[in-house]
């Protein structure tokens, strides 16, 4: 009867750590950024385009990654480049 028990919570705390740890992978429209959203983390992949604020007719990139547990920020490598 106690193994049976220990193999239940053995079966329920795996399938809850898959709940909080498998993302969810989102594409947004602004040149190739990726977002991984799971419910204890955020891993965004930033790659976006925006026109350089002095000459309009030149591009920036936005690129990096960010990474977020909790909410907090834990990881940020994000920067404009010039193409």
């Amino acid at each position: 009867m106690r193994q049976m028990k220990k193999k239940w919570i053995t079966i329920i705390a795996i399938l809850i750590a898959l709940i909080l740890l498998i993302p969810q992978k989102s594409y947004l429209n602004d040149g190739g950024t990726v977002i991984y959203d799971a419910i204890l983390y955020r891993v965004t992949n930033y790659h976006s385009m925006y026109p350089d604020e002095n000459d309009e007719s030149q591009i920036r990139y936005l690129k990096g990654i960010e990474v977020k547990i909790l909410g907090f920020t834990v990881y940020n490598n994000v920067k404009f480049e010039k193409d």
